[in-house]
């Protein structure tokens, strides 16, 4: 019963606000809410940019637990291309991370990321994320969109 009840409080309506989940769960550095985004299948994968492939949500969860010893993750997801159809969807998009370096020394990196979700009795889940680090032209492409004032 709580396995049930916990599912249905990370319940999302679209695929668009389980990513939206996600990206809030990764800046509040919160595995519990990241891991109520993935579905809950044993065959779940993440690729981090240069790591190996994770299957399953133990291996994806202790991933982000690492990540988050040093702190909240500041990825904006930028410039997203969907494809949704009645069961599923994908997004791929360009993550900007800001990287504090010493005090008062921030940059951004940059990584191309895929996300699918599936539709579910328990709402919109993510069953895959993968991500590559971005070239140096769509770095250049992203900070020139954003910086244009409309």
């Amino acid at each position: 019963m709580q396995r049930a009840i916990s599912q249905r409080a990370g319940l999302q309506s679209s695929a668009e606000a389980a990513e939206a989940a996600f990206y809030e769960a990764l800046q509040l550095a919160d595995v519990d809410a990241l891991m109520r985004v993935w579905a809950d299948e044993d065959d779940v994968i993440c690729v981090h940019p240069g790591g190996p492939r994770l299957v399953g949500p133990a291996a994806i969860r202790a991933s982000f637990e690492q990540l988050f010893a040093a702190g909240p993750l500041r990825i904006t997801p930028e410039r997203a291309l969907r494809t949704v159809t009645l069961g599923g969807a994908v997004h791929n998009v360009v993550e900007r991370l800001l990287v504090q370096r010493d005090p008062g020394e921030q940059r951004f990196a940059f990584v191309l990321a895929t996300n699918v979700y599936i539709k579910t009795p328990d709402g919109w889940r993510l069953v895959l994320h993968h991500a590559s680090p971005a070239t140096a032209q769509e770095a250049v492409e992203v900070m020139a969109t954003s910086e244009r004032l409309h």
